[in-house]
Parts: structure tokens; sequence; C-alpha cells
């Protein structure tokens, strides 16, 4: 048995074998400890040229999919990972490894609350405590970013190598989990009094199931996917991706360290007007314009007409604390879910034309905090998304008296 497991053909045949006997009924445990007794350890890459043989072969997508977490689960653990490649930090690789350990920190919260279920009891640490879940659950729904690099970045490459199976599987995967988190905050939303056992039914049939499929992906993706796409993709290949990365976002996370490939010549893109942004009143470069933004005294987040993050401020003093992950994200899950349907009110009527502002002030500790949100509309009414303004307003409303021109001093830095 040894020669035929320390044979590439050979541990492939069987490991294909024993998937289309899940293909025909044969019970799932079986084959499980089947595949872990005598595959021991299989190459990531064989893994992946195994479905992909299965899907050349006939077996339908749907089905490949279908098995997919029985014999991922098999696996587990048993997947040789000694010959993967190692990379520096700000590669994308090691941002999505980055990711992942971001949302096993969010899904190890949920489940230590999910012990508390039976715990709680009715009055206001039940809201206390529901809110605690919904925000950790709008969290995890921006595993969407992550999922998007993935196939719109990660997978054509693969594809344009000839590896079609497994992308259009793993593709099949994020589906299924982005329904379930939907599945899950939608429970999670309904109306009706807070019980123990309502929620210990919602965390069995909802709660639970979406936060693994979270972590299971983790594992096809740093125990298949990411080994198998540093042998096959080329560095040039990993800098233009990386490169699109920012027109997507991140998922809980904003890298720190820009990262350059080795021996590829970087090109600097610039527009055809050399970085010149020209508007009606005048122009700037990307330059100027930047730091205009990022001087003026107040903090400014832009979320585009399909309700995402598309740009926010960076002065040297942020009111509120704002990092690439947010990019690309929907506005509604950037707020705490108590406040979600005052966002939602404000967006409807922007959209509506019902309202053109919407300003509010809160008193942080000794700051007084001006925030407000304005609908932006092009020459035609047209909605193009909305700005939030927020400015820390404490000193300025002291204000009394003149201070002209001609009284300036130079104040020594």
């Amino acid at each position: 048995m040894s020669e035929l497991i320390n044979n590439s053909q050979s541990r492939k045949e069987l490991l294909k074998h024993m998937i289309l006997q899940l293909h025909e009924g044969v019970a799932p445990d079986a084959v499980r400890a089947r595949m872990i007794e005598l595959l021991t350890k299989i190459p990531y890459g064989e893994v992946v040229e195994v479905e992909q043989e299965l899907i050349s072969e006939g077996l339908p997508e749907s089905e490949v999919l279908r098995l997919c977490d029985i014999h991922s689960q098999a696996l587990e653990g048993h997947i040789d990972l000694s010959g993967m490649k190692i990379v520096a930090p700000g590669h994308p690789v090691d941002t999505f490894k980055r990711e992942n350990r971001e949302l096993e920190k969010v899904v190890k919260e949920l489940r230590d609350l999910f012990t508390l279920a039976e715990s709680t009891t009715s009055g206001t640490g039940n809201d206390q405590y529901l809110n605690t879940v919904k925000g950790l659950f709008n969290k995890l729904t921006d595993v969407d970013k992550h999922y998007r690099r993935k196939e719109n970045l990660l997978f054509p490459f693969l594809e344009k190598y000839g590896i079609t199976g497994p992308p259009k599987v793993m593709w099949g995967k994020h589906d299924e989990t982005r329904d379930l988190l939907k599945n899950a905050i939608n429970a999670l939303n309904m109306p009706g009094e807070f019980t123990p056992e309502m929620m210990e039914m919602k965390v069995e049939l909802y709660l639970q199931p979406a936060a693994k499929a979270v972590t299971d992906m983790i594992m096809k993706e740093e125990e298949i996917l990411l080994p198998m796409t540093l042998d096959k993709l080329t560095e040039t290949d990993w800098y233009e991706i990386y490169r699109q990365t920012n027109e997507i976002g991140y998922c809980l996370y904003d890298p720190a360290i820009s990262w350059q490939p080795q021996g590829v010549e970087i090109v600097e893109e610039t527009s055809a007007d050399d970085g010149t942004v020209s508007l009606p009143s005048g122009k700037f470069t990307s330059e100027e314009l930047l730091a205009v933004l990022n001087t003026l005294p107040i903090d400014i987040t832009f979320v585009d007409r399909n309700d995402k993050v598309k740009y926010f401020s960076q002065g040297k003093e942020r009111i509120f604390d704002r990092n690439r992950a947010i990019l690309g994200r929907d506005v509604r899950m950037c707020h705490p879910p108590s406040s979600v349907h005052i966002v939602d009110q404000i967006v409807a009527d922007f959209k509506s034309g019902k309202a053109d502002s919407a300003p509010f002030w809160i008193q942080m500790g000794e700051k007084f905090i001006h925030i407000e949100y304005f609908a932006l509309r092009n020459d035609q009414g047209e909605y193009l998304g909305t700005m939030e303004v927020s400015q820390e307003l404490t000193e300025k409303r002291k204000i009394s008296g003149d201070q002209r021109l001609l009284t300036y001093k130079k104040v020594a830095k």
C-alpha cells in the first residue's frame, strides 16, 4: 500500500475514486475515515488537479460543489504544505491570510457568545447581547470584499493558466457563504420577543452554519488555493492583482506595508493629462488635490450612489477612525445595528429628493462634534452619493469679537 500512496498518480486516482464513491451515495463518514487512513499526506496541487479532472470527465460542477465540504473536511490537516512558497509582507497572499486571521477573531467572539445563549434572560442585557451579535455578523459580511478580490482578480489569472474547475467550485462556495450570512442577519433582525430558547434555535439553524462556512473557506484557501496560486502565477501577475486591490478594498484589515515584486519593472501610471484634475473653476495636480482634501479642517467620507464607501480624507487628526478596510463596504455595515434604520432613512430621503442634508451634533467627552450628511447631485439633479462631514467645534464655539488679518502674528512651531 505504501508504494500506492507515495505515487502521485496513484494518490490522485485514490482521491478521485473516493470522491466518486461519495457521489454514488457511499456513507460520508466511512469515506472520510478511509481518506484519512490511506492518504495520510497529499500535496495541495493534487487536490486541485483531481477536482479539475472530475469536472473535465463530466461530473457536474454542482455535484463537485456538493461533495466539496466532505472531502475538504476529510483532508483538513492532511494536506502537505511543505513546498509552499513564502511571501513578503504586503504581498496579496499575505493580505489574504491576515484578513483570515481577523475573520477568525470575529468567529471566535461569536462562538463565545453562542455559549451564552442558554444563560441569557429577558431584559436590558438581552438587547446588548443581541446588538453585539449583530455587530459581529455585520463585520463578517466584510468577507464579501475578500471573496470579490479572489473572484475578480485572482481567478482570471488561474483561468489564464488553464485552471478553471476549482475556481468555479470555490466561487460557488463563496455564494453559499454569502447566503448563509444573509440568512443569519435576517434571523437576527426578525421581530419578536427575545427568549433564550429562540436564540438557541437561531444559533443552531442560522448563526453557527454561517460562522462555520467562513472558517471552512479559510481552510480551503490556505491549504489548497493559495499554495497552488503561488506555484502558478508570476510576480508580474501578482503585481497586477496588488495594483487593482484598492479598487475592491480590504476585509477587516488595512495593510500597513507597500509591496513591490522583485525583478519586475514598475511603471507608474499617470492619466492622459499627467495627473491633472481639471474642474470648471480651475485645476489641481493629484498631489495638490490630496493635500487640499487632507488639510481641510473637517473629516470627509464619500458613499457612492450604490451605498458603497468610496473615499475618506486622511487629515492629521481624524475624529472618527477610518482605514482602507471600509472601502467598498456597504455604508449600513459601518454603523451599529441600532442606528442602521436611521442610515436607511437618510439615504432613502436623499435618493428620493425629500432631503439634501441631515445635521447631528454630539458631545464626546469634552469635545463638541458636529456631523452632517449631504446629498451629492449632478447638474441634472441626479443622486451621486452621500458625503459625511465631521468637525470638532469645541474651540470655535468659544470665539467672540474679531480676529482681523492685520492682527496676524506668526506663531513659532
